[in-house]
């Protein structure tokens, strides 16, 4: 099993990921766009998630 740190990214790490400002990554999340979840005010985003929502976005501009 992974460590839970690895698996768990915050949305500074999201905003790096796909190279978007903070605004635009809590409206992904809030939109349920990528799934998360929040602890108290802390928002943690399972990779999965994140990679998942690039998969997703790659087979629609494939789509084209």
């Amino acid at each position: 099993m992974e460590n839970a740190s690895t698996t768990l990214i915050t949305v500074e790490e999201l905003c790096e990921e796909l190279m978007i400002g903070k605004n635009t990554a809590y409206k992904l999340l809030t939109s349920g766009e990528i799934k998360g979840f929040r602890i108290g005010r802390i928002w943690k985003i399972p990779r999965e998630s994140l990679n998942r929502y690039l998969i997703e976005q790659t087979s629609v501009l494939n789509r084209k």
